[in-house]
């Protein structure tokens, strides 16, 4: 094949995969790491430290392709979408789906590495991923399934290190849930024309002209989980004060998205990276005080 040829099918598998734009595994990632140091007493290891972070980037660029599958014939009629590669066909039916069992199945070798309740959880894990793109067409709040999908890592986390499921990694869990519904009720802010006239449902549309205010009683409801399970964790005044400046950070979002403008609320959305950072700043802080 021409190298050319090869370069540009590389590009499209880059784009169907999002890994040109890496805020979906940061978002992913932020409250996988928050579960891995919460739950040990330091250092989580190397090992287990690999294996969560390249699972994360293999089963959010996994999940991207499942998702473009699902939405091929959706993604055309949305304006942020209708160059994606499945649409344009630059890749095919057949590859993608080919693209997505070959990084579930690496993402899988992966766990085998850790012990068996963290294989066991990987099922369901893998089922979330695969089924949140069809959630879309029956589910009001498909967000809630995202916050669950996106969340799931934290019950590996403690999995792996303590070999158990301790109640607090449940409501950190409950806690990735409020948070994904505020960050992508942001993203869905942006498509909400778009999302009506094709029938796909979201957040967004749901919760209509009180959406802001959703939006920032969803913040709310997630920072007060935390810090609950700070407390119970017994963690140290920097854990609470990464709360206190997320918190700030959820108040700037307001002034973003209080006018609806499309491109303001998708800076909100991009800034949850931000939001998620500073949480895990306080929580390394905390542990090595």
């Amino acid at each position: 094949m021409n190298p050319t040829l090869i370069l540009q099918k590389l590009r499209a598998y880059s784009r169907l995969t999002r890994l040109d734009k890496p805020i979906g595994i940061l978002l992913l990632l932020w409250p996988t790491l928050w579960g891995l140091w919460l739950a040990s007493p330091g250092w989580p290891g190397s090992l287990v430290l690999f294996v969560f972070i390249a699972g994360t980037v293999l089963m959010r660029s996994a999940g991207c392709v499942m998702n473009d599958l699902a939405d091929r014939n959706f993604d055309g009629h949305v304006e942020r979408t209708r160059q994606r590669p499945l649409v344009t066909g630059e890749v095919s039916v057949k590859e993608a789906l080919l693209l997505a069992g070959v990084l579930s199945l690496v993402a899988f070798v992966l766990v085998l590495q850790l012990n068996a309740l963290v294989v066991a959880l990987s099922f369901p894990a893998l089922f979330l991923a695969a089924s949140y793109p069809l959630t879309k067409r029956f589910l009001s709040i498909p967000q809630a399934y995202l916050g669950i999908a996106f969340g799931f890592g934290i019950p590996m986390a403690f999995a792996a290190i303590t070999g158990q499921l301790p109640f607090e990694a449940w409501v950190m869990l409950l806690a990735n849930v409020f948070w994904a519904v505020a960050y992508d009720t942001e993203y869905a802010m942006v498509d909400r024309n778009d999302d009506l006239k094709i029938g796909i449902r979201s957040s967004a549309i749901f919760f209509g002209r009180l959406d802001i205010l959703a939006v920032m009683i969803c913040y709310a409801v997630f920072l007060l989980l935390m810090a609950w399970v700070g407390m119970r964790l017994q963690q140290a005044w920097p854990y609470f004060t990464g709360l206190v400046i997320a918190a700030s950070i959820a108040v700037y979002h307001y002034s973003l998205i209080r006018g609806r403008d499309r491109k303001a609320c998708f800076k909100a959305f991009l800034h949850n990276n931000w939001l998620g950072a500073v949480i895990f700043a306080g929580v390394i802080a905390s542990e090595y005080l």
